[in-house]
């Protein structure tokens, strides 16, 4: 009612300020009593022809930008667009809940969207709010107008005011229209704000409904819903269950089609997402084929992405479904995991024993019997008997037939774990049955199973990530002339660690939303992590510490495993190797890591007058104890940008020699000729002089000194050396040989011959060279010593 009388108030202010501006008494001159002059006329305040009409062009510009103003912008017609999406998505979830069947998950489903709801309608009120108050301080400029002495002495002024008479009538034109279209988006904006309110009560009745279902499932969970199977009897007609099943199927049908239309942004962006992965990994195979070397897969130990690619792919992209949609109605989440077990069936196909794939067989039908009966089976004790009938299944699967599983397994360390939840839940799935905790009971024995299968599942989402790296690094080293067969296994070991936890994250939240407890869980462990602790004038949340400490081990993570993406692994060959691609990959690794630096401390919270003093405090130390630290870290930074030395060189320096194997921020590692690993710190590097033998090529000048004995003449001998040498595939015959005479005598010639070849090769090389120089020389009837 208030904000009504305020709008009357204000319009009557508006009518009263047209009426002063078009309507004022022309009487007014002629019956007022003429006043006495009593100052001279040569100090009175008049005001010229120009000064009337920069007032009136003063209030054309108000009422103009009063109109541009009060128009709706772009953002308001979003808004109204946004009430209407949530108007349909309100009307949708009203009506499911009108028949909605009373399934834990469905009625979390519910409370997630309510509140979700209940947001946005806060949001929508508060910018329409906004906008009125937007349109009153229009109205108040308008209003202002009455304060322009010059203007209303003008409108007073019955004479001069008829020498403005076109000014005036299209100032009362803008006006007008103005306040037109004030009325007519004050008007807009009152529906919208009464529709907001009436659907904020709605949402609210909607939620108390949802959360007293909620507390009687939950009261029901932990008490005696039913009676005890023994006293249970049914005389429910076949008729009547089969019409409560359709009715059930429709209900659900419902349901999962609201959350697919409520999800449907995040399920098509998945979608996108795989539509991409698949993209990339079939570029990769096309190559390879291309190239020939698809067939060497299966020497990486590939099982699934080299038979195909849609179902590794659609694989992943379930198990993400089902791990990001937590509060998915009952059918929903169930459908998912039949469709991605069924796709895991024909991965295992061909591939896992008969006996293995028997028993895996047999889990399905014992899970699709186990879902048909929650969803649509009506409790009654056909129902409870079949669940009990299940669950001893199930207990006698997990003692005597899941081993054959595990085998088959590429990770089976959770599967002893999984087996353990799996036999414990029936177990109490069959005595909570018995003693009438019937929905207890039902949610017990989905945890089992979908726990049991959600291992398998993402074991095998394991390997296709792991099949997918080892195949870039395989595509990228083919690109590169690489065609040596790597050790996966041992990389395979090093790169699935971080995803074993990421996985096992995966795992025990689909186990604790399937126990109804992760909701609980995850607030508990909100609220401690988010709760502020102070220390002196630092306040801090344990979330900031934990957010900080996982951005640094993931930065470090990252920049450990980028080289794997550049087809780099450790033991690189020496002479394929790609100095260029080193250079940027030391740069990137750089990037990455200060980067995550960077954004670990903007996610710890700390203030930057803290860390202002931290870094003051931390530049005492840097003076008196840490300059070597950051003289060899600069100096890493130095060397990965100027470039003196880059990996695969081979260089000297001080009394060391070797092959430069890696460089980091810190120090350099140098692999010298007897296998040892020299770390060089990088100052050292900066500060000493450096040979470096490949810092334009792989190629050394090698020398052999030899002496011929026989009846020859030293041309003869150059032919045979230099067909000697020209036969030799490790020798560089781009760049002629040299041979230098030290001595010549009858019979006997002292010589020098000098060639070029690969600086990792030159023992071989020159070994090499000596035998087919002897072999050579021999057939010719000389004799060579060298």
């Amino acid at each position: 009612m208030s904000q009504i009388m305020i709008l009357k108030r204000n319009f009557i202010g508006v009518l009263a300020l047209l009426a002063v501006f078009f309507y004022a008494p022309i009487v007014y001159s002629q019956t007022a009593p003429p006043k006495t002059e009593t100052k001279s006329k040569l100090f009175e305040e008049t005001a010229t022809d120009s000064d009337y009409l920069m007032a009136i062009e003063k209030a054309g510009e108000v009422l103009e930008s009063a109109h541009n103003d009060t128009e709706f912008d772009g953002n308001s017609h979003r808004l109204f667009g946004e009430i209407k999406g949530t108007q349909s998505k309100l009307d949708l979830i009203l009506a499911s809940l009108k028949g909605a069947n009373p399934n834990v998950r469905n009625q979390q489903m519910y409370r997630i969207v309510l509140k979700e709801i209940e947001q946005e309608l806060d949001e929508q009120n508060t910018a329409i709010n906004s906008r009125n108050l937007a349109l009153e301080k229009i109205k108040s400029r308008v209003i202002d107008l009455r304060k322009d002495k010059t203007l209303m002495g003008l409108l007073k002024d019955t004479v001069r005011r008829k020498q403005f008479k076109q000014e005036f009538a299209n100032l009362k034109k803008r006006y007008l229209s103005t306040d037109s279209l004030m009325t007519k988006n004050q008007a807009i904006l009152n529906h919208n704000k009464r529709l907001t309110v009436e659907r904020k009560i709605a949402v609210s009745n909607a939620l108390i409904t949802v959360e007293s279902k909620l507390e009687k499932s939950g009261i029901s969970m932990l008490k005696k819903e039913y009676p005890v199977l023994w006293s249970t009897s049914d005389s429910t007609a076949k008729k009547i269950v089969g019409k409560n099943i359709k009715a059930k199927i429709i209900i659900e049908e419902n349901v999962a089609e609201y959350y697919l239309s409520y999800r449907a942004g995040g399920l098509i962006t998945l979608l996108l997402l795989m539509g991409l992965l698949g993209w990339y990994i079939s570029r990769n195979l096309k190559y390879l084929n291309s190239n020939a070397h698809a067939e060497n897969l299966s020497q990486l130990n590939f099982k699934y992405i080299n038979r195909g690619v849609l179902i590794p792919v659609a694989v992943i992209g379930l198990n993400i479904a089902v791990v990001s949609n937590l509060y998915a109605p009952a059918l929903f989440i169930e459908l998912i995991q039949l469709v991605l077990l069924g796709l895991l069936t024909v991965l295992f196909k061909n591939q896992w024993s008969a006996v293995a794939m028997r028993n895996w067989l047999l889990l399905l039908v014992l899970f699709f019997m186990l879902c048909f009966l929650d969803l649509f089976i009506p409790v009654g004790f056909m129902q409870r008997c079949a669940f009990i009938v299940i669950n001893i299944l199930g207990i006698r699967y997990g003692f005597v037939q899941i081993k054959t599983l595990k085998d088959q397994l590429y990770i089976k360390g959770f599967f002893k774990w999984a087996t353990i939840i799996f036999i414990g839940l029936n177990a109490l799935s069959i005595f909570d049955n018995l003693f009438g905790r019937v929905s207890l009971a039902n949610m017990l024995s989905l945890t089992a199973f979908i726990s049991l299968t959600q291992i398998v599942a993402l074991s095998v989402l394991l390997k296709i990530v792991l099949e997918i790296i080892l195949l870039q690094i395989y595509t990228t080293r083919i690109k590169r002339g690489i065609e040596k067969i790597f050790d996966h296994e041992s990389l395979s070991d090093t790169l699935k660690r971080p995803f074993i936890i990421v996985i096992s994250y995966m795992w025990i939240i689909v186990i604790a939303a399937n126990l109804n407890i992760w909701e609980s869980l995850r607030t508990g462990l909100g609220s401690l992590l988010s709760h502020p602790n102070t220390i002196g004038s630092i306040t801090f949340t344990l979330g900031n510490i934990v957010l900080f400490f996982i951005i640094i081990w993931v930065a470090h993570l990252l920049q450990n495993y980028v080289a794997y993406f550049f087809g780099e692994i450790d033991d690189e060959n020496e002479e394929t190797i790609n100095k260029r691609q080193h250079s940027k990959l030391l740069i990137t690794r750089l990037v990455v890591l200060i980067s995550g630096y960077l954004l670990a401390v903007a996610a710890s919270g700390m203030p930057l007058d803290k860390l202002s003093i931290l870094l003051g405090a931390l530049g005492v130390g840097v003076g008196l104890g840490l300059q070597n630290v950051v003289n060899n870290f600069v100096s890493g930074i130095i060397l990965i940008f100027d470039k003196p030395i880059q990996i695969g060189d081979v260089i000297d320096i001080s009394s060391e020699s070797g092959r430069v194997k890696s460089m980091g921020l810190r120090t350099t590692k140098i692999n010298s000729s007897n296998g040892a690993e020299i770390i060089i710190p990088n100052g050292n590097l900066l500060s000493q002089n450096i040979t470096n033998w490949t810092y334009t090529d792989n190629f050394k000048l090698v020398e052999i000194t030899a002496e011929v004995t026989g009846d020859v003449m030293p041309e003869a001998i150059n032919a045979i050396i230099l067909e000697s040498l020209e036969s030799m595939a490790l020798v560089n015959t781009t760049k002629v040989p040299q041979i230098y005479y030290s001595a010549i005598s009858d019979g006997k010639f002292k010589l020098q011959i000098k060639f070029w070849c690969s600086i990792y090769r030159t023992e071989e090389t020159i070994s090499s060279a000596r035998q087919v120089l002897f072999s050579n020389f021999k057939t010719k009837g000389l004799t060579l010593s060298s």
